[in-house]
């Protein structure tokens, strides 16, 4: 995961900091030392970094924060602010035409960032906030390129505009916008053709659409995991061609997040979205104070939430019922299923904890304890079971167990210990009511739309 070497570096020189009752000039510049070591080596930008440690130090060494009553948490605050500044500081949306105008939204970037599918991520989320958006395959020379966006528009139930491989990118977004007017599109979205490395043929085809088309947005899809290249690409394709925003894709890989923190510095165009998986789902707005909180491992809530509301379909009167099972510690296993489900559609556990406040350092031992092919094995073990079996766990006998283990393809040791484990958290469920507490205390787990662990 994006940051997470970033992080654990960060965490050790706060903790330092925190230690402290008293913090001295030279505490100060050993720390920024440190931090600014751990910077570069997450390949954020060299002259990116060399500013932001001068700005840190010039607000942090001085008598009202040396002198003051919690100096290293005044010291991690500052270097809290300064690094939203160096993301953005503000949110930016995708800037739309009033009204029923019609917005074009250009799309660019190189071969294998993974344009096309940020595309149709696009489209989902203006889909979402009412619009009627059109995808234009405007990338005639990669082999499946136009069938891609097809399957992709086709999962959003979003329209697609193609002419086929033998016409004109530029004839193909006139005809497209004129399509778009005439059918009450609202967005046009152009996915154009990458190439592996900056040439003048791209952009002189990127050139001649905006030449001969009214482009109100000129989107750029960079992969986080190229680090400094993607600084570089971005550099280019605005002094070039002219971007107004950068979507960063592959978030979720093992990045070391330079990109993130350099973008904005280098190019000065804000960052607007982050690709956090292949999912067409997956693709999250940017907000710099949240990614700032991720980075020094304070969690990010507020996304968190967001997440929840997003993707748990929650039934009133069904909440209501699971929630009054668990206080009495009577959930069972098909309501273990459905809490499998929203948390899957939530990007998994590991990643859910990686959001809460203090878990960012736990992170490597949570997931030798959170293990999710484990947790494939335990849905494995409810799917074997009856639906009398899942709703009245009482019944497993023996002979019962025997054939789950079975049919799951796991040892029957594995099995007892699960079903054991279940009883343990009816009980502890049981015991603690406030866990899942009404709409007023909602718990701990309530905040986050009656999302249920399961565990």
């Amino acid at each position: 995961m994006a940051f997470e070497s970033l992080t654990d570096k960060l965490q050790n020189v706060f903790k330092n900091l925190r230690g402290k009752g008293r913090l001295s000039e030279e505490d100060v510049k050993t720390a920024l030392k440190e931090v600014k070591l751990a910077l570069l080596e997450a390949d954020v930008n060299f002259k990116v970094v060399k500013q932001f440690v001068k700005s840190v130090e010039e607000r942090a060494i001085g008598a009202d924060v040396l002198n003051g009553l919690n100096p290293g948490q005044t010291v991690i605050k500052i270097v809290n602010e300064e690094m939203v500044d160096l993301m953005g500081s503000d949110t930016t949306e995708i800037a739309l035409q009033p009204g029923k105008a019609v917005t074009v939204i250009m799309m660019c970037g190189l071969q294998g960032a993974g344009k096309t599918t940020t595309t149709a991520k696009i489209a989902g989320k203006l889909k979402l906030k009412g619009k009627k958006p059109l995808l234009v395959a405007c990338d005639v020379y990669r082999p499946a390129a136009i069938k891609q966006l097809q399957i992709n528009g086709e999962k959003q139930q979003v329209d697609v505009f193609s002419m086929g491989e033998n016409h004109k990118p530029v004839n193909i977004a006139k005809a497209a916008i004129e399509h778009a007017e005439k059918n009450g599109h609202n967005v046009v979205i152009l996915d154009t053709a990458g190439r592996l490395h900056i040439d003048e043929e791209m952009m002189a085809e990127l050139q001649e659409i905006k030449a001969n088309v009214t482009v109100h947005q000129t989107l750029l899809v960079v992969d986080a995991m190229t680090g400094q290249d993607a600084v570089n690409v971005a550099k280019d394709f605005d002094e070039k061609i002219g971007i107004d925003g950068v979507i960063l894709s592959k978030m979720d890989g093992d990045s070391r997040g330079g990109a993130a923190l350099s973008v904005k510095a280098v190019t000065g165009k804000p960052i607007l979205y982050i690709g956090m998986g292949e999912k067409l789902s997956d693709l999250e707005q940017f907000y710099p104070d949240r990614m700032a909180s991720r980075i020094l491992g304070m969690g990010d809530v507020l996304t968190l939430i967001e997440k929840a509301q997003q993707n748990i379909d929650i039934d009133e009167q069904k909440e209501k019922e699971m929630a009054a099972r668990m206080k009495k510690g009577k959930f069972d296993f098909e309501d273990y299923l459905e809490s499998m489900k929203q948390m899957r559609n939530m990007g998994g556990l590991s990643s859910l904890l990686g959001m809460l406040p203090g878990m960012g350092r736990q992170m490597g031992d949570l997931e030798s304890v959170v293990d999710e092919k484990q947790l494939s094995h335990m849905e494995a073990i409810v799917l074997s079971m009856t639906p009398e079996e899942r709703r009245n766990p009482k019944v497993l006998n023996p002979a019962r167990k025997f054939r789950i283990a079975r049919g799951s393809g796991v040892d029957i040791a594995v099995v007892n210990r699960f079903i054991k484990q279940f009883e343990q958290s009816q009980k502890m469920m049981k015991q603690i009511p406030g866990m899942v507490g009404g709409k007023k205390g909602r718990g701990m787990f309530g905040g986050l739309g009656g999302m249920k662990f399961p565990f």
